[in-house]
This record gives structure tokens, C-alpha cells and sequence, in this order.
């Protein structure tokens, strides 16, 4: 087994995130590794975040971790362009007994729906929609970040100069924005499909 097959399997996941994760393999819908979940939790204690945005619900399994991180009162603020996606993400939380008023779930394009959210508002934003609009997610997460706040960028494997394509372009596209900023400090890591996570100065 190697350190990474390992990494990837030390994270158990409560019953919760295994009925959401069979959601999500009845839908086909994306989700992100138990490591990674791991992960988004420690950030959202870490920032002691109260409002977190996350772009590509799913089926609420990044949401579950994110709200496993944040404050008993954090809201976590979840956009998604797929309706059965959302629905499902609505019976994942409930099934966690997530109170209602702890998520605010918004069906809509990401890159229409982010320019209406105010400036240095959220202590955390996880981008995880489409890929190729990478580049307009970052440069609002930028945007709507308090000081002190984090941005975590998912795929970040197609950073890697083997990778070729649209996509892979529009990741390095996305990096170079936070690259080219003074007030964010980026570490890439290594972890599910890779994650690019940068900190914005206090």
C-alpha cells in the first residue's frame, strides 16, 4: 500500500457521509475523498468559520465535512447549477440532523450567483464546480474572502505540466490569479484530485 493509498483510507466516515456518498453514486455525481473532507474540516476549524461558501454541492458530502468544521452557528452557503443534485444535498443534511437554517442552498450558475455575495464576507470558500470557470470562481473567492480567510481550489492535479487541455489550462489560469496577488499565501496539496489552498493575509 502506498503513503498516499494509506492517507487516502486512514478517514473513517460516520453513517451520515456513507448514505451521501451512496446518493451520490446513485446520481453519478462527483464527491470528494474522505481525506479530502478530512481536510476541509480542519481548515473550517482552523479559520473558526461562521460562513462558508462552497461551489458544486453535489450531494452534500463536502458539505457535510465543511459543516463538521464550522462554528455550531456557521452557515454554509452552497451553489449548484444541478436541481436533483441540491434535492439530494437536502436529504443528506437532514439526514445528519443538520438544522435548516444552517445551509443556505442556491440552484444557479456559480459565476452569476458569486458577484451578487458581499466583499469580505466568508472566512472559507471551497471551489469544486467547473473546472474551465476556475479562473472567475477564484477571482471572486478572492473578492469575498474576510482577512484571515482561506480559498481551496479542487483538481489542482492539472497544475502538473503532463496535463493538457482546457481544463488543465484553466487551473493554471486560476493558480497564477492567486500566484500574481500579494495578499494570498498558496500551497498546493497533494490529496483526492489534488487541492490548491491559499491563505488571504490578515
Amino acid at each position: 500500500m502506498s503513503d498516499n493509498t494509506y492517507v487516502e483510507s486512514a478517514i473513517v466516515e460516520d453513517d451520515a457521509l456513507a448514505a451521501a456518498r451512496a446518493r451520490a453514486e446513485e446520481l453519478g455525481a462527483p464527491t470528494v475523498s474522505p481525506a479530502v473532507g478530512a481536510l476541509l474540516a480542519l481548515l473550517a476549524t482552523a479559520a473558526g468559520a461562521k460562513s462558508v461558501v462552497e461551489v458544486g454541492t453535489g450531494v452534500g458530502v463536502s458539505g457535510l465535512w465543511l459543516l463538521a468544521g464550522m462554528a455550531d452557528d456557521g452557515v454554509l452557503t452552497t451553489i449548484d447549477p444541478d436541481s436533483a443534485y441540491q434535492q439530494a444535498a437536502r436529504e443528506s443534511f437532514a439526514a445528519a440532523d443538520i438544522p435548516v437554517g444552517r445551509t443556505r442552498l442556491i440552484n444557479g450558475s456559480p459565476t452569476e450567483v458569486l458577484p451578487r455575495l458581499a466583499d469580505a464576507s466568508y472566512e472559507l470558500v471551497f471551489l469544486d464546480g467547473e473546472v474551465l470557470d476556475h479562473p472567475r470562481y477564484v477571482t471572486e473567492a478572492m473578492r469575498i474572502l474576510r482577512p484571515g480567510g482561506v480559498v481551496v481550489l479542487h483538481h489542482a492535479d492539472k497544475l502538473s505540466p503532463k496535463r493538457k487541455g482546457a481544463a488543465a489550462e484553466a487551473v493554471r489560469e486560476a493558480a497564477l490569479v492567486i500566484a500574481d496577488d500579494d495578499r494570498f499565501l498558496p500551497v498546493v496539496i497533494p490529496l483526492g484530485t489534488g487541492l490548491l489552498a491559499a491563505a488571504k493575509a490578515r
